[in-house]
């Protein structure tokens, strides 16, 4: 009988993410693609996940940034070069310590 391998149990140091977190509105968040790093998952499983679930997670709990925002961002948030593009580079972001109902 084949063994079988053991869980990954090691922990991401806090400051690692705590240099992932940004304040918006007020808000601690983290971005899509920094959170998906960290769990090792594609950006697309995770958001679609939560469009799933959203009945689970408050309101404010992930919101995106408005063309106001992400103009004055730069390209912070989205190193594409055409605006053509901006669609598709429309990142999310996550509160940071949102609780499941």
């Amino acid at each position: 009988m084949e063994e079988k391998p053991a869980p990954n149990t090691s922990l991401v140091p806090a400051e690692l993410i705590e240099r992932r977190n940004y304040l918006i509105r007020g808000q601690k968040v983290m971005l899509d693609s920094d959170l998906t790093e960290l769990y090792q998952v594609p950006t697309k499983a995770l958001n679609q996940a939560v469009r799933r679930n959203l009945d689970r997670f408050p309101e404010d709990f992930m919101f995106q940034l408005t063309r106001e925002e992400s103009d004055a961002a730069g390209n912070a948030t989205c190193p594409m070069p055409s605006p053509n593009l901006a669609l598709r580079c429309s990142p999310r972001f996550y509160e940071v310590a949102a609780p499941f109902r």
